[in-house]
């Protein structure tokens, strides 16, 4: 990694995690054309997932915000492998699909995934921000607590 992406996640005193294979059939990132779409990814950290559980019934909103900038580093993760190492290749971050492990009664969708969309602000600056989805789900795999996935536009 070179350049402004890399000397943003400097000054954050960020390092990439090792990209995680996927948990079934699907692959972690696909292109078509100019965009580049990362499945959805969970807060693995370690290769152990790092939070999970459903926020209202023991997650504490602190631990789903940390989850979504966990699944966002994961994000940055296979988005740097899908381009070559060269994260400046995204010219924007288009869309975050976010999904909650919760309780019906719990309605702070929105602060959880922000953990992920303020991430990638603090990353991109202004490219990083972006259309998204926040919506709370019966369960997720593993149990994870949040799930997100992304679309970015990039150069070819």
């Amino acid at each position: 990694m070179a350049g402004r992406v890399a000397a943003a996640l400097e000054r954050l005193g960020i390092t990439l995690p090792v990209a995680q294979p996927p948990v079934a059939n699907y692959v972690p990132f696909a292109i078509s054309g100019n965009l580049l779409v990362i499945s959805g990814q969970l807060p693995m950290r370690d290769g152990k997932l790092a939070v999970s559980g459903k926020l209202g019934a023991g997650v504490a909103l602190e631990d789903g915000v940390a989850a979504a900038r966990q699944c966002f580093l994961n994000i940055l993760s296979h988005a740097n492998t899908a381009l070559g190492g060269d994260l400046d290749r995204v010219t924007r971050l288009v869309r975050l699909g976010g999904f909650v492990a919760s309780t019906p009664d719990f309605t702070q969708h929105p602060a959880v995934i922000n953990g992920a969309s303020d991430l990638a602000v603090a990353v991109f600056g202004d490219l990083g921000r972006h259309a998204r989805a926040a919506v709370g789900v019966v369960g997720l795999p593993l149990d994870a607590a949040v799930e997100i996935e992304a679309l970015f536009e990039i150069n070819l």
